[in-house]
């Protein structure tokens, strides 16, 4: 998959994660766009090590999965170190 193709799967990966898991991760949807990227990479990589299998192709189930598992994994964490921090109050 060319470059274009996988910035463009991490993308929607990334849309599609923000509505799998709603709430306040921070960051507005700009960076949840930029952490769907990250998750695709990651999503490949977890793939590739786990099961033998990697983003390869734009239109294969396999690769659309592993990117928004992979961005779901991102947005989980990010959430939990910038997440909306709750105020204690006395």
């Amino acid at each position: 998959m060319n470059f274009i193709a996988f910035l463009i799967l991490g993308l929607i990966a990334g849309a599609i994660a923000k509505m799998i898991l709603p709430g306040k991760q921070g960051g507005g949807w700009i960076m949840t766009l930029i952490l769907g990227v990250i998750g695709a990479m990651l999503g490949g990589w977890l793939g590739n090590a786990i099961f033998g299998v990697g983003v390869d192709e734009f239109w294969s189930l396999s690769s659309w999965l592993l990117a928004i598992g992979g961005a779901i994994i991102v947005l989980l964490i990010w959430g939990l170190i910038f997440g909306r921090k709750k105020r204690a109050e006395a």
